[in-house]
């Protein structure tokens, strides 16, 4: 797992080294959580940075999972674009079949997907961090709708662990306070007390890695981001699973 990077020419770098590493292991699969560049009009609001990251990413040889941040879309209204645009150029390049994993995506909003593996279920939502971004629109209420069924969905197929993976840093610490990630912790933590310790949530925002339990029954981990390049192994296998956070 990885996300918020990379912001610069050397991290391109350090990412191309870390891709040989991650195709050097066995892994499942590779999901990054969003903030593939910054949000300036050269790098995450520009087609030829994402398109270039598009390449990027085709090098790892595992099935790879890609959720937008919102340096690709909700941050590029600040040079004036059209972030509805700018989200519909990230879902050309990267809603795609993913080979080796059998995904299934929101009609409509497909960046919005899950699939099943090993017993366990994985569900990706776009969830823009930065800050507090608008989420009180259409889009943002079929993505809590997608949350509710897909995991009545992973409920269905028994699975022993739900992993929730977005991009936002929800604020779990603003107890009580009506900001635009207040529904969603109301979601989250509904789910979490239903599905106790087994459900995980997996994201970026803040770049700083983090393994807490934010709420009763729901384990956190934050990904690493920008200036450290570097990315997260879980091994799932056990009744818990483990991170491994220095590779």
């Amino acid at each position: 797992m990885l996300g918020d990077v990379p912001y610069s020419r050397s991290e391109i770098q350090e990412l191309d080294g870390f891709i040989a590493r991650m195709n050097a292991q066995p892994l499942a699969f590779v999901v990054h959580v969003g903030d593939i560049g910054t949000s300036a009009k050269t790098q995450g609001c520009s087609n030829a940075w994402i398109e270039a990251r598009r390449t990027q990413f085709a090098r790892i040889r595992h099935p790879f999972v890609l959720l937008p941040g919102d340096n690709e879309w909700t941050d590029c209204a600040r040079h004036g674009m059209d972030p509805k645009a700018r989200l519909a150029r990230w879902r050309e390049l990267f809603c795609v079949d993913v080979p080796g994993l059998a995904l299934e995506r929101q009609p409509g909003h497909c960046e919005n997907l899950r699939w099943d593996a090993g017993g366990m279920a994985f569900i990706g939502l776009n969830v823009p961090g930065g800050g507090d971004p608008d989420l009180g629109d259409a889009r943002m209420a079929a993505t809590l709708e997608w949350l509710d069924e897909s995991l009545a969905w992973a409920e269905s197929r028994r699975a022993r662990t739900i992993f929730v993976f977005m991009h936002a840093d929800p604020r779990f610490e603003r107890v009580g306070t009506k900001d635009a990630y207040a529904r969603l912790r109301a979601v989250l933590r509904t789910h979490a007390a239903w599905y106790a310790d087994r459900l995980v949530l997996v994201h970026g925002d803040l770049h700083t890695y983090r393994d807490d339990r934010p709420l009763p029954g729901l384990r956190r981990i934050e990904v690493w981001g920008s200036p450290i390049v570097s990315w997260l192994r879980i091994d799932a296998g056990g009744a818990h699973p483990r991170v491994d956070a220095d590779w």
